[in-house]
């Protein structure tokens, strides 16, 4: 069992999955092509923060939508550690990004990952995200793939 709940950028929790994210990519990709967003500098009302954490209360994983005005929100920081993968939390983790993205008024959601994480691509494929060209604020990167998908907005209850 785990449980997703928002939480803030400085949260040491987060801040702890994050920097295992971090050196995960670090020896996958150099430098330029790690496009690894502190969160605790983005500033207020743009970006939403989650963390999944197991029935102990132990943190297992994370991610983030930053919202980019123009419609659009950026999933970031989507990480599950390793002995947690295979129990659908990255589906989960996107989904309720979608739902808060959705629920901000976006209505495309984007993302950038790299070209050696075989296991994101498919997931986010799978959750009908289609490969596409670098948008704002990246440039076109041989290491990177990036992906959108439209969200359509929810019914009403």
């Amino acid at each position: 069992m785990f449980t997703i709940k928002t939480t803030h950028p400085q949260n040491t929790d987060l801040q702890l999955l994050i920097a295992e994210l971090d050196a995960f990519q670090s020896v996958l990709y150099p430098a330029e092509s790690n496009h690894c967003l502190d969160l605790t500098t983005v500033e207020d009302g743009v970006l939403h923060c989650l963390m999944v954490t197991d029935a102990a209360d132990h943190p297992v994983g994370c991610g983030a939508i930053l919202l980019q005005g123009d419609g659009g929100a950026e999933l970031k920081r989507i990480y599950v550690r390793p002995t947690w993968r295979g129990h659908q939390l990255g589906e989960a983790i996107v989904q309720h990004l979608e739902t808060v993205a959705v629920q901000q008024g976006c209505e495309v959601a984007r993302l950038e990952t790299g070209n050696q994480q075989q296991a994101a691509i498919r997931l986010y494929e799978k959750m009908g995200y289609r490969q596409c060209a670098a948008f704002p604020p990246y440039l076109p990167d041989p290491l990177s793939v990036f992906m959108m998908k439209p969200l359509l907005a929810m019914p009403e209850t």
